[in-house]
């Protein structure tokens, strides 16, 4: 029998239509941040994060699943997630910092790339309940969101050079290669009956979000970032650098 006819061709396509999605919006903050327009490069991460967390849903509620579309994912999120933060971080307010502010993006990046390896190395052995280490997408919504919240609270000008930022830009990068775990929502199901309560809590989140967006967001945010730390102080873990054949890993 031919191998070759067993195959299936073609691709999904409406998956593949957000994470493209996904992959436009990453490369245009790119551009938007060589240009200056450092607001508007972070909005377009976070939209970004939208069509990623939609494309994987669509995919799995349409069950159209599939290695192409993993792999394809992976390498938007690379793009969305980890250059355009790097980049954004560096001409934001890394670049007065010379050596320190580019090595601090490269790490950043590095981090992101190492993070994407491993998940697509132990998706299939992992708790699906919990990730291990910092999302790429989180991490980048940190670096978003610290940049929108920044210029909302303090506004911007050339003169400002944030070393704090380089701290932000680094410990990110270490959460997101750690071997904390963090809560992956994966088991709220949306589709499923909720009691009305739910409905009003959601409809009353969206306003708060709504209001003060620049703010709440950032809050968000951070607050993800830290709940795992927090989780792991509780429970009195260590937190590692990721090792992708540490059996501690491959157990959760």
């Amino acid at each position: 029998m031919n191998k070759t006819a067993e195959r299936p061709r073609g691709i999904h396509l409406l998956p593949n239509i957000f994470t493209t999605g996904n992959l436009f919006l990453g490369f245009y903050s790119i551009i938007a941040s060589v240009l200056g327009d450092y607001e508007r490069a972070a909005v377009a991460i976070i939209l970004g994060g939208v069509f990623d967390y939609l494309d994987g849903k669509i995919a799995r509620w349409t069950h159209t699943t599939s290695r192409f579309g993993v792999e394809y994912d992976s390498l938007s999120d690379l793009v969305t997630f980890g250059m355009a933060p790097a980049i954004l971080s560096f001409l934001w307010a890394l670049k007065p910092f010379g050596r320190i502010g580019w090595l601090a993006a490269f790490l950043f990046m590095v981090a992101g790339a190492f993070r994407l390896a491993r998940f697509n190395a132990n998706v299939e052995v992992v708790d699906k309940k919990y990730f291990v280490g910092l999302p790429i997408p989180a991490g980048a919504g940190v670096i978003a969101t610290s940049v929108i919240a920044y210029h909302y609270v303090f506004g911007y000008s050339e003169s400002d050079k944030p070393f704090w930022f380089v701290v932000v830009v680094l410990g990110v990068a270490f959460l997101m290669v750690s071997n904390i775990r963090y809560y992956s929502f994966k088991d709220i199901d949306l589709v499923k009956r909720r009691p009305f309560k739910i409905l009003v809590f959601s409809v009353l989140g969206a306003l708060v979000i709504a209001a003060k967006p620049e703010i709440v967001l950032f809050l968000m945010a951070v607050t993800y970032a830290f709940s795992g730390v927090v989780e792991g102080i509780r429970h009195r873990k260590r937190f590692d650098v990721l090792d992708i054949d540490d059996e501690d890993v491959v157990k959760e």
